[in-house]
């Protein structure tokens, strides 16, 4: 009796299974290794960066003509935290009346003083001063006695500024920082210059 034997199929030799060579597979550590300590690198100097510093956008015209609106602003948040605020000082802070605003104005008294605006002057302990970078002198009237803790600041732009004469003290506890520098748009690029307070001539 004839028996059929069943059909073999020819066996394929296996390929073998190349290996990475090792060199190949310590670049590749080597790469993410790099880019693990590149991006954890950026990490801490954004972090030391944004506790030293801060980045502002000036918007509206209360500072002309020393900040223009549009322009960028840096900020040093250590310059109170090592040292006090002074007369003439530009800052910027916390608004007291709107939340997550931040607003630059100067400061013009410090604690203790007093400050009085009448016939188009500020006056500063009885002394009126010389003010040489407003934009124009201040049409409204007033006294205000600085208390402890606070600050009275006000706008370069007298007369478009909502400052100290209409809501009142800055807490000191609101300043973020002394503004340092004009670094956008390029062509503004400039120092900011923090006149101090001058009593005018008699």
């Amino acid at each position: 009796m004839e028996t059929l034997q069943p059909e073999t199929q020819p066996t394929q030799p296996t390929q073998p299974i190349p290996e990475i060579p090792a060199q190949e597979r310590t670049d590749w550590k080597r790469f993410l290794l790099d880019l693990l300590e590149t991006v954890g690198l950026a990490v801490i100097l954004f972090l030391v960066i944004n506790t030293l510093s801060a980045r502002v956008r000036v918007d509206g015209f209360s500072m002309l003509p020393t900040l223009q609106d549009g322009e960028f602003v840096l900020v040093n948040k250590l310059a109170y935290r090592i040292g006090s605020p002074a007369r003439g000082d530009i800052i910027v802070f916390r608004s007291t009346t709107v939340a997550d605003l931040d607003l630059v104005k100067r400061v013009i008294g410090l604690p203790g003083d007093k400050v009085e605006v009448r016939n188009g002057k500020v006056m500063l302990n009885g002394q009126a001063l010389s003010e040489a970078y407003i934009n124009a002198a201040p049409n409204y009237s007033g006294a205000w006695n600085v208390p402890n803790g606070y600050l009275f600041v006000l706008g370069d732009n007298r007369n478009d500024s909502s400052d100290s004469h209409q809501w009142g003290f800055l807490p000191q506890q609101n300043i973020i920082g002394k503004a340092l520098l004009i670094y956008w748009p390029p062509p503004d690029w400039a120092m900011i210059d923090h006149t101090k307070i001058v009593v005018a001539a008699p």
